[in-house]
């Protein structure tokens, strides 16, 4: 009895043992797109009055809770009766991927303005119109969310779709999990940043005291952060893409490898060439449907 109860516990660990190892390597399957979805989350999460910013960013949180509470049972339920379908789904969502990145190059490159948004703190705006506009901003922001997630829970999944339903599952939940938490705690940091930075400028007691050099060190980092994830994010959409289409697209997988250069290198430049390719369909629907409806 005690023998089969410690043979038990021992079954436990080698599981959890197996767990830790697997999310270990999910996790940095899907680090990739994260940089994506922080950069997406903390615009999205700015711009709006201070003292409403967190309370924003508390529903989306919420939002991309569901999403993934949506998303999993789906997937799973993919992944035991159709586990074809979430191979699918992974390079269908890498060509996503792979046009969002080829498409923020191009911008980069070929800038084009942008209607400006309704500035959600301006003092001319009643309260019930700003609570409006927020509901828009927040529900923007959960769309892309949802979008997002499904990639992350795929990519989690496809990790380990050779394992075990009960692996899978705890892999993939725990992944989603660590996303959600990790992606909008860190969030709220950065959206914070230049909140903190006014009030050490304010508290400070001299033009050169420590606090306020912190405090315009706060207030000036903040653009160049979301700048920066935003680069980062778009790099990293181009590496998950190509390393997709690397892995589990026969032509690339058997073809690429002969190439003598660092999977790093090979990973991105699929990934450009596929979203350039992606984003040149696009852009030529996009101009037939104009001129349909013109």
């Amino acid at each position: 009895m005690g023998s089969g109860f410690f043979a038990l516990l021992d079954d436990i660990a080698a599981i959890m043992d197996d767990v830790a190892v697997m999310s270990k390597v999910a996790a940095k399957k899907t680090a990739g797109i994260l940089g994506d979805d922080l950069a997406v989350n903390a615009e999205k999460a700015s711009g709006f009055a201070s003292s409403r910013e967190l309370p924003v960013l508390w529903a989306i949180s919420k939002g991309s809770l569901l999403n993934k509470i949506i998303i999993l049972p789906i997937a799973f339920l993919l992944s035991a009766f159709f586990p074809v379908a979430i191979i699918v789904i992974l390079v269908l969502g890498g060509l996503f991927l792979a046009y969002e990145g080829a498409e923020k190059i191009y911008e980069f490159i070929f800038p084009h303005k942008h209607e400006e948004s309704e500035g959600i703190t301006d003092e001319t705006f009643t309260e019930e119109q700003i609570l409006e506009m927020e509901k828009g901003k927040i529900k923007s922001a959960i769309v892309t969310d949802f979008i997002l997630s499904i990639e992350i829970v795929i990519i989690a999944l496809g990790t380990v779709i050779d394992e075990p339903l009960t692996q899978q599952i705890i892999v993939t939940s725990v992944i989603a999990l660590i996303a959600t938490i990790g992606v909008y705690g860190i969030v709220a940091l950065i959206v914070r940043m230049d909140e903190a930075g006014y009030k050490l400028i304010k508290y400070s007691k001299s033009e050169k005291s420590p606090s306020r050099f912190i405090g315009n060190l706060l207030v000036k980092a903040l653009p160049l952060v979301i700048k920066g994830l935003t680069v980062v994010g778009t790099i990293a959409l181009l590496l998950v893409a190509g390393g997709i289409f690397v892995h589990y697209i026969p032509f690339f997988h058997h073809y690429v490898p002969q190439i003598k250069l660092p999977d790093i290198i090979k990973e991105f430049v699929v990934g450009l060439v596929l979203g350039a390719a992606v984003l040149i369909v696009v852009n030529i629907f996009k101009k037939i449907f104009k001129k349909k409806s013109v």
